[in-house]
């Protein structure tokens, strides 16, 4: 068979120089003993020098030229060739509720989904490494007070540790995207569960970024807007609540815990 035609509705962007390959395929080194689910394996690149790890290994792709090539060119995977929409996945099925490391040259126009997916996963995901857009990696890594830090940032950073590795140029690729790429791991840290409303820090955080020109005192606004028209609820006076220190900072300002902690003194202020 024939190489696998790039398609552009898919994001595909083949990687084609091999030590770079083989460097994103030894991140997942960093996680060893599980098992390795790579995402978007295409042309199987990077697969190449991930079998011969010896680790239980499964690859999920979903463009069915790249799935007839890789049963083609690499026959021991046959029976561990997921073709299906990653996104759309039960990951608990994978490998039978075990943790396992993920990994994968991700399209572009998914990544950040993925790794929502990963958080929603982080149980049975203790490593994620992987090739995405700089400017993707850049906000994973953003510490707060920069202009790349944001929801992604925030969102990762409380439950994993992430680390930029190095930066990927356009010319080992087919078609060159024209932005450059970066290679990045994230490892689990100790966090559980904030010590706050998930789910209200989720949208706290989304609610601020979304107008992060503002200082906090009017970007959590539209927050305070939704959550005082629950029926049964009755809506508290916000002047004090929102003459507080903290709300005179942009959201890019804050760190992982003070959003946290703000998530807690809106739970609060509701709780009056």
């Amino acid at each position: 068979m024939k190489s696998v035609r790039p398609k552009k509705f898919l994001g595909q962007h083949f990687l084609t120089h091999l030590p770079t390959a083989q460097a994103i395929a030894d991140t997942v080194d960093a996680c060893p003993d599980i098992p390795i689910l790579e995402v978007g394996p295409g042309m199987g690149v990077m697969t190449q020098f991930i079998i011969p790890k010896k680790r239980e290994f499964k690859v999920v792709e979903i463009d069915f030229e790249s799935v007839a090539y890789l049963r083609e060119h690499f026959p021991e995977l046959e029976d561990n060739i997921i073709e299906d929409d990653f996104l759309k996945m039960h990951l608990d099925h994978t490998f039978d509720g075990r943790p396992f490391v993920l990994t994968g040259n991700y399209p572009y126009n998914i990544s950040s989904q993925i790794f929502f997916k990963m958080l929603d996963y982080r149980h049975l995901i203790p490593c994620c490494t992987g090739m995405i857009q700089k400017e993707v990696a850049e906000r994973l890594a953003a510490k707060p007070g920069c202009k790349a830090y944001g929801i992604l940032s925030v969102l990762v950073q409380l439950y994993y540790d992430v680390d930029y590795l190095f930066t990927v140029e356009p010319g080992v690729f087919n078609p060159p995207p024209k932005v450059r790429s970066a290679v990045v791991r994230m490892t689990r840290n100790q966090v559980t569960a904030p010590d706050c409303d998930e789910q209200l820090l989720r949208r706290v955080v989304k609610t601020t970024f979304n107008q992060r020109r503002k200082m906090m005192r009017g970007s959590i606004k539209p927050l305070l807007h939704e959550l005082d028209q629950r029926p049964g609820v009755a809506a508290p006076d916000h002047t004090a609540f929102l003459a507080q220190p903290l709300l005179t900072r942009r959201p890019e300002q804050l760190s992982v815990q003070e959003f946290i902690d703000l998530t807690n003194q809106v739970s609060a202020h509701y709780a009056q």
